[in-house]
């Protein structure tokens, strides 16, 4: 049986195609020969566990360090600091059964043994009775919550100073956050651990990207090299172009290629069809891993974030730094600026999740693509007057009971065009915190379309706007555009906010849509 691309767990080289995790982190060996604590962190399934294996074993192979990888979730459930701390033990004793010699295994314990004392304690026995010095990589740390997570940071904290006989020589936290960040979820969002951070004896916070585009090559290269079947160069592009390197996309994408779409028959050459395809039904099946994104859009903090980007426009700055770190850790946005969704896949399910309630109860003689598509071509004119009459009805109940209203009009927009073209055209969303508007891009048949979409704040807004939109055709190579703008101030009617107007910018024909 050929390996295959793996969606679930870790990567196990001997089963999947894996990409060499070690270089994907720097500087790991210089802080584990000083003897340094750290912080590893990344978002889900961005292959730190697969990386963690890997060191272990290669510290474990060169016979320096007695390693261990241990996942501490199970200490969730501790009903108190000091049985989630027994579990930690017991976890690292089971681990280490697994993957160490009996010269170096840790003191026998498990969840229920009695006079267990502390997690401080039974480490520093093990560190005293071992003949290497240890080095201990904590997986899913930042899956304690609390007073168990402060238990566990302080038990660490207080034997370090006798590292490395009487302690772990080092000691590597790792999960989505870094411990700055631990505040969202240990006190209030005003609030901060302070300087008395029980965990001050950290070095460096390490945090690990996506797959480069030269890594998404080698991963794909490697099915090639088994099976013959080959992923052109175009089409390598396109999957790192919608992933961006995230790990379990590009292994998710890959995989709904290979198995749902050809269905393992590897003489059928892949093409960019197959791509578009399989992110289309990657996004409608909504895997653990986009639904585990999807569920963090209502907490606050990602909210403020969300909303900023599809509006393009920045909410308060000093509401803005811990929003953006904490976003940034879950991976829902890029790692550097501007400040955007991670990728073109996450990008299009974000606001399609967002408006999916409309989209499931427009009226359905509203949205019947008889009276939009005629001979395959799309009618866009017709569906924005149609769009444009529905939104003066109903608009303003609809959005009056939305919770994320700040965005509802775009959401709107998007959610009927959505429901018209679904599977049988394309739309793409260009959106970030400064843009100050949303981009559309929508393919259908052999025709492309421009739509942006704007809201109206000032009396600088109708020209900006122009403007914008003739660069995104000029962007895109089209001659013709739409502009729709959202009417924002207070007192206008509705004649004054419903108009349809054609002006020429920069060689470039805009069609004006007021709502």
């Amino acid at each position: 049986m050929h390996r295959f691309f793996n969606t679930a767990g870790p990567c196990q080289p001997v089963r999947h195609y894996t990409v060499n995790p070690l270089p994907r982190l720097t500087g790991i060996r210089e802080l584990i020969d000083g003897a340094h604590y750290f912080i590893i962190h990344a978002p889900r399934q961005t292959g730190k566990t697969t990386y963690l294996y890997a060191l272990m074993h290669q510290l474990n192979g060169e016979g320096k360090y007695t390693a261990l990888q241990v996942n501490i979730q199970a200490a969730a459930s501790g009903k108190d600091p000091a049985q989630a701390m027994q579990i930690v033990a017991a976890d690292i004793y089971n681990q280490a059964l697994q993957y160490l010699p009996a010269s170096e295994l840790p003191p026998a314990v498990t969840e229920v043994s009695p006079n267990f004392g502390s997690l401080k304690n039974y480490l520093q026995q093990w560190a005293r009775q071992n003949l290497k010095p240890l080095v201990l990589f904590i997986d899913e740390a930042d899956s304690l919550m609390d007073d168990l997570f402060l238990a566990l940071l302080r038990q660490l904290r207080s034997g370090f100073e006798t590292r490395p006989s009487g302690f772990p020589q080092s000691i590597a936290l790792v999960g989505l956050r870094d411990v700055r960040d631990y505040k969202i979820h240990v006190r209030p969002e005003s609030a901060s651990l302070g300087t008395g951070s029980p965990f001050n004896v950290k070095t460096e916070s390490l945090f690990m990207l996506g797959f480069t585009e030269a890594e998404v090559n080698a991963l794909l290269d490697q099915h090639t090299q088994e099976t013959g079947q080959r992923f052109e160069s175009e089409v390598i592009q396109e999957i790192y172009r919608l992933t961006q390197g995230q790990p379990w996309l590009t292994n998710a994408l890959a995989n709904q290629i290979v198995n749902k779409v050809l269905k393992n028959d590897y003489s059928q050459p892949i093409t960019l069809a197959h791509v578009i395809q399989a992110k289309e039904e990657l996004i409608q099946r909504r895997d653990t891993h986009l639904d585990s994104l999807i569920d963090k859009l209502r907490e606050p903090s990602v909210k403020r974030v969300v909303v900023a980007i599809i509006n393009g426009e920045a909410p308060a700055f000093d509401e803005l730094n811990d929003a953006l770190a904490y976003t940034r850790d879950l991976g829902l946005i890029a790692p550097k600026p501007p400040v955007r969704f991670a990728n073109p896949i996450y990008q299009e399910i974000v606001p399609r999740v967002l408006s999916l309630g409309f989209q499931e109860v427009l009226p359905q003689d509203l949205v019947d693509p008889r009276w939009y598509i005629k001979a395959g071509r799309l009618d866009v004119e017709a569906l924005l007057k149609a769009f444009q009459k529905f939104y003066r009805r109903y608009s303003e109940a609809w959005l009056g009971k939305y919770d994320f209203r700040e965005v509802g009009r775009q959401l709107l927009l998007m959610a009927f065009l959505q429901r018209i073209i679904n599977a049988s055209g394309r739309v793409e969303r260009e959106m970030a915190i400064g843009n100050g508007r949303c981009d559309l891009w929508i393919e259908y048949g052999p025709d492309q379309f421009v739509i942006e979409l704007k809201l109206y704040r000032d009396e600088e807004t109708r020209q900006d706007g122009l403007e914008q939109t003739a660069r995104y055709l000029s962007q895109m190579g089209l001659s013709q555009g739409y502009l729709i703008l959202f009417e924002t101030r207070v007192g206008k009617t509705w004649e004054e906010r419903i108009y349809r107007e054609e002006v020429e910018v920069e060689g470039k024909t805009v069609i004006l849509i007021g709502m």
